[in-house]
């Protein structure tokens, strides 16, 4: 069984704290590591904060037996350049590659969208 959780809300800073809050039940409600959703949370603040609008952005949160997978944007063209390349300065792409086994940008008509993984299964 999965559990999905679609969010659309407006990208300022002050709606992160419902993200986060609807990221909690979900990892109680499936019993992860506090490890485990304080490395989805950190991955989520470090995205929500690359957009600061009234416009609105698109929270997705799968889980699946052995992993959590979510999905963040649309973002405007150029504001995810930085996960394009290597890089060995501590930034977006840095804090993705140490807080989720795998991330990848995915073009779409609307903009650009993150997709991270999660694993829990041990």
């Amino acid at each position: 069984m999965t559990d999905e959780i679609r969010l659309v809300l407006p990208a300022e800073a002050d709606f992160h704290p419902v993200a986060h809050l609807v990221l909690g039940g979900l990892g109680a409600r499936h019993s992860l590591t506090f490890d485990q959703l304080e490395d989805l949370q950190v991955a989520l603040d470090a995205l929500l904060d690359r957009r600061d609008d009234e416009d609105g952005i698109v929270v997705s949160v799968r889980v699946e037996p052995d992993a959590i997978r979510a999905e963040v944007g649309p973002y405007p063209a150029g504001a995810l350049d930085e996960l394009k390349g290597e890089s060995e300065q501590l930034g977006l792409r840095r804090v993705l590659e140490t807080v989720c086994d795998a991330f990848e940008v995915e073009e779409r008509a609307a903009g650009s969208w993150v997709q991270l993984r999660k694993r829990t299964a041990a």
